[in-house]
């Protein structure tokens, strides 16, 4: 019977202590990046990307399958891939850096500006720092051939805290569309129209990741910059994942279009394209979070451009003001009851 009181006395003791050893291994954790998409292997840095600025504020953790770049007052850091590709799946776990990051910017984009400089192609993931207390804003962005005169943006709020945690950023690029994945759920597809010519990126480009200072606009235009009271600020990335159609740079723009073509084919890219299962996923999200769409920015572009009309997860233009910024709720009604005392 003593024996019994012992260890029932005992037992929540137990519990108390292996709560707490659970709590500390918890807290001593790093947060882990999640199982990369689409099947596709990632890489390790050494094996497809090099550092291109940054010095010591790129350093790579988990035997090279994990880098954190760090933007103080001295730098900001980034890397690029070691190929050019002309179509491809591109993706990373991403995680931002966390309280006080009004004016940094974290980018993982691809460009060739270094080769077309007055010609560029550019598509982006450009997640965009805050004050403390208000959430990170995603913008995704499209160029081709120098149109930067035309930007392509669309601005999100996410659903989560991009801060607490690894979350998957992914571009699918092929001959026939772009589409923008936030995780498993695609965000943005850009089907190519006649119409965009050119303006729909066709050139060899590399894949970049970096982080720097924005504060000429990042954060509300510019009104709050970087306080490197904070530095430094750190974002990580894993699972740097690419499955797509390198080119020789040398070869000829034409020659690296038809070895693409085929590359398609065989990397079966469009059987990443936007499932049927997924569009209301898409249709969801844009709906719930798109802050800003250039296709309804009426004062930019009085008359929508070609592709505005084409893809999935098309938004009414009821949600969005004259600037293209979505409208809020109590905006809506208060416009509905001035218009109703006319």
């Amino acid at each position: 019977m003593a024996s019994a009181a012992s260890s029932s006395s005992s037992a929540p003791l137990l519990r108390v202590l292996a709560l707490a050893v659970a709590v500390l291994a918890l807290c001593g954790a790093e947060a882990r990046p999640p199982p990369p998409l689409h099947g596709v292997r990632p890489l390790a840095f050494d094996e497809g990307y090099a550092q291109i600025f940054g010095s010591t504020n790129l350093a790579l953790h988990g035997d090279g399958r994990r880098v954190r770049l760090a933007l103080d007052e001295s730098t900001g850091a980034g890397f690029v891939s070691q190929d050019l590709f002309l179509h491809g799946f591109f993706s990373a776990a991403i995680k931002l850096p966390a309280d006080y990051a009004a004016g940094v910017v974290v980018a993982f984009y691809l460009s060739n500006g270094d080769v077309y400089e007055k010609t560029h192609d550019e598509l982006d993931f450009e997640f965009l720092g805050n004050v403390r207390g208000r959430e990170w804003r995603v913008q995704t962005n499209v160029y081709g051939n120098g149109s930067t005169h035309a930007g392509r943006e669309e601005r999100y709020d996410l659903p989560f805290d991009p801060t607490d945690d690894f979350h998957h950023y992914s571009i699918l690029w092929t001959s026939q569309r772009i589409i923008f994945y936030v995780d498993e759920t695609p965000i943005r597809e850009v089907v190519r129209t006649a119409a965009m010519g050119a303006a729909f990126p066709s050139k060899p480009m590399s894949l970049y990741a970096t982080i720097w200072d924005g504060s000429a606009w990042a954060t509300l235009g510019g009104r709050y910059r970087v306080n490197y009271k904070y530095a430094p600020f750190v974002a990580e990335f894993a699972d740097l994942a690419i499955r797509g159609c390198a080119v020789d740079p040398t070869t000829d723009h034409r020659s690296a279009a038809a070895a693409a073509s085929s590359c398609d084919a065989r990397s079966s890219l469009e059987s990443l394209a936007v499932p049927a299962e997924q569009r209301a996923a898409m249709v969801a999200f844009r709906r719930s979070h798109t802050s800003y769409s250039y296709c309804h920015d009426r004062r930019r572009y009085p008359v929508a451009l070609s592709e505005c009309g084409a893809g999935a997860g098309l938004l009414p233009g009821r949600m969005f003001g004259l600037d293209g910024m979505k409208q809020h709720r109590r905006h809506r009604a208060r416009r509905g009851a001035q218009d109703d005392a006319m």
